[in-house]
């Protein structure tokens, strides 16, 4: 009987150590990252949908409540903002001088400066179906999705020309966001990440949870959600980090934005 309950106490201890280590890991991704408060006040950040951090230290907010896009300083003060008349998906802020949002309900690429005023904008539905998502890869193209063709095209929207057109009939119920690098079209849906041929063949496919966009850096494509930033090598994806607490996250130069409970956080690396 001795040796029975010496049984039973090690594989209770084993359990238990099992969780522990679980637990380490889970935090693990925040818990190494010193963490630092930014400056804007929870009537700024109230009601956000989208954040983005720039590698010059502006934070970028997006309300689909009022259709606000507003830039702010590290320090809250407000450096420019754009009231808009449809919901825009904003792409990014990688290069803050030239800012690219679409429009699905619009049909409408526009593109913003650092001030938030617009340069230009480009009406799609004089030339095209109906676009269900835009990625502008440089200042020059963009690839989108024509809905309504089941087509993937390259178009350069300078010199308002059709580069390059092929047939992508993929399912498109609950596009979150999409890319094209390297011959390859990066989906993702609101639970999975997907990436396909440009003969529209699946090569891979991986759940995901509270998906919100894409990023490519490099060689790498970063998976945003709402609490966790991955990452996808070409073959496996990885944690780069994680806030259980966080409603939003982006990722910048210096390290990961958390918006927690309309508060604004950096973790550094």
């Amino acid at each position: 009987m001795a040796e029975k309950d010496s049984t039973f106490t090690t594989h209770s201890g084993n359990i238990s150590l099992l969780k522990i280590l679980l637990l380490i890991l889970i935090l693990s991704s925040t818990m190494f990252f010193p963490q630092k408060r930014i400056g804007l006040d929870s009537l700024q950040t109230k009601d956000v949908q989208e954040l983005f951090g720039d590698d010059y230290g502006s934070i970028y907010l997006y309300k689909n409540k009022d259709l606000s896009f507003t830039k702010y300083d590290s320090l809250g003060i407000q450096l420019g903002k754009l009231m808009l008349t449809f919901p825009y998906k904003i792409q990014s802020v990688n290069n803050p001088l030239n800012i690219v949002l679409f429009s699905e309900n619009a049909q409408e690429i526009k593109f913003v400066d650092q001030n938030l005023n617009e340069i230009q904008k480009i009406n799609l539905g004089l030339n095209f179906g109906f676009i269900k998502a835009v990625y502008a890869e440089d200042l020059q193209f963009a690839w989108m999705i024509d809905e309504s063709n089941k087509t993937l095209i390259q178009y350069n929207f300078r010199s308002n020309s059709t580069i390059t057109s092929f047939p992508f009939n993929i399912n498109l119920t609950s596009l979150k966001d999409f890319l094209v690098y390297n011959n390859r079209i990066y989906i993702l849906r609101e639970n999975t990440f997907e990436v396909y041929s440009t003969k529209a063949t699946l090569l891979y496919s991986s759940p995901v949870s509270n998906t919100r966009k894409l990023r490519r850096v490099n060689n790498d494509i970063l998976i945003f959600g709402s609490q966790s930033v991955q990452k996808f090598d070409g073959k496996d994806l990885s944690q780069l980090f994680q806030n259980e607490s966080a409603k939003i996250v982006d990722k910048n130069n210096a390290g990961f934005l958390a918006l927690i409970k309309d508060k604004l956080y950096l973790y550094t690396k």
